[in-house]
């Protein structure tokens, strides 16, 4: 057991491979490529990230849930490079990440619907979106950890390239975040493309094999959005002619 263990993880931790790698301007140029790949197929990671964060009370706490879950999910990225040979084979994270998705869905519907919301602590909302946040994703990091592993068979590039990667999609979640704060229709749309995310992401498993391409995915984020934002303006429009 303990050799498998080295035997995946060692060569994290070889001083004079990170040393080839970050003075290598073409591994540099792998890496960038790598972060590409990550932006691309974390577009709909990023729309769950910032709706999982919506149900915190104050913003100091939505933006302080994804910089924990960031550090959880380095970790998490971490342990799935050094396992990714054998990510190919549990098809069955996409089926719980689609369920898991598809209940967000559902359950922030009921609840606008008046369903009951039992408002736990602060300190308890806090974690718990964390571990979401952490559990999300380990499930979206499955394709991107195949896909990084397909271009570069170096366990450190891809891991430089994942945690980068991580973070540019943080900074974008970030951003979804505030956005939803002055535009409070984002976050029923959010929970819309979540549900269509739950589709896409459970149609994907090998039993299916239909797989959305990215580029249709952002089509569709970008027309919801600009939808939204008609929506928002004729409100706000309808609001202040009702107020004269």
């Amino acid at each position: 057991m303990l050799d498998w263990v080295v035997k995946l993880y060692g060569p994290f931790f070889d001083v004079h491979a990170w040393e080839n790698i970050v003075s290598s301007g073409a591994d540099w140029a792998v890496i960038f490529s790598l972060i590409l790949i990550e932006c691309l197929l974390s577009v709909d990671n990023a729309v769950v990230l910032a709706a999982q964060t919506q149900s915190l009370p104050t913003l100091r706490q939505k933006e302080k849930a994804l910089i924990y879950g960031l550090w959880g999910s380095y970790v998490m990225r971490f342990l799935m490079i050094g396992l990714g040979t054998f990510l190919i084979k549990v098809w069955w994270v996409k089926v719980v990440g689609a369920i898991y998705l598809m209940y967000l869905s559902v359950h922030f519907f009921y609840q606008r619907r008046g369903g009951q919301n039992k408002q736990s602590s602060g300190a308890s909302q806090l974690w718990l979106a964390v571990i979401q946040i952490v559990f999300m994703d380990a499930i979206f990091s499955v394709d991107s950890v195949l896909a990084a592993l397909a271009v570069s068979s170096q366990p450190i590039i891809v891991l430089i390239g994942g945690l980068i990667g991580i973070l540019v999609m943080r900074g974008v979640a970030q951003l979804i975040l505030r956005v939803m704060q002055r535009i409070p229709e984002l976050e029923p749309m959010a929970y819309c493309l979540i549900a269509i995310i739950a589709v896409k992401l459970f149609i994907a498993i090998p039993q299916i094999n239909i797989e959305i391409p990215a580029s249709w995915f952002v089509a569709i984020l970008l027309t919801a959005i600009g939808v939204t934002l008609i929506i928002h303006y004729w409100r706000v429009k309808k609001t202040s002619v009702d107020k004269k």
